[in-house]
C-alpha cells in the first residue's frame, strides 16, 4: 500500500519483525563475545551452537511459510474440485433444459390451428 508521497507503508507486524531482527542480531553479537576464547578465535564448538541459534528463528520461519502454502494449496484444490463439479452440474442441468425446450416446442407445433373469430 502506498502512501501519499508514494512511498510504502510498513504495517505493524513488518515493523515488530523488523524489531525481533534487531534484537536478533545485537543477542549474535553479544553471544560471539562471550565465545572468543582468550587468544580472540572463536571456539569451533561454540560457533557451531552460535550458527544453530541464529538459524532457529529463520528455519521456524520458512516452516510456517510453508505449512501455510500447503493449506493454501489444499484450499485451492478444494475450491477448484467444488467448482470443477458445479460447472459439471450447471452443463448437466443445461443439457435437460434444452431437452425440454425441444419437447414444448414439438408438442407446440403439433397442436392444431385455432379458428380465428
Amino acid at each position: 500500500m502506498e502512501g501519499s508521497n508514494g512511498h510504502s507503508k510498513i504495517n505493524g507486524s513488518s515493523e515488530a519483525d523488523f524489531g525481533k531482527g534487531i534484537c536478533d542480531l545485537t543477542s549474535a553479537r553479544d553471544a560471539v563475545r562471550q565465545i572468543k576464547n582468550s587468544d580472540g578465535a572463536v571456539e569451533a564448538e561454540s560457533a557451531g551452537t552460535l550458527v544453530r541459534q541464529l538459524s532457529e528463528a529463520p528455519r521456524r520461519e520458512i516452516e510456517d511459510l510453508v505449512g501455510k502454502l500447503m493449506k493454501l494449496h489444499k484450499k485451492l484444490q478444494a475450491d477448484g474440485d467444488r467448482i470443477q463439479l458445479d460447472i459439471e452440474e450447471y452443463t448437466n442441468l443445461n443439457e435437460r433444459v434444452m431437452q425440454l425446450t425441444d419437447i414444448v416446442a414439438d408438442s407446440v407445433g403439433k397442436l392444431p390451428d385455432r379458428p380465428r373469430n
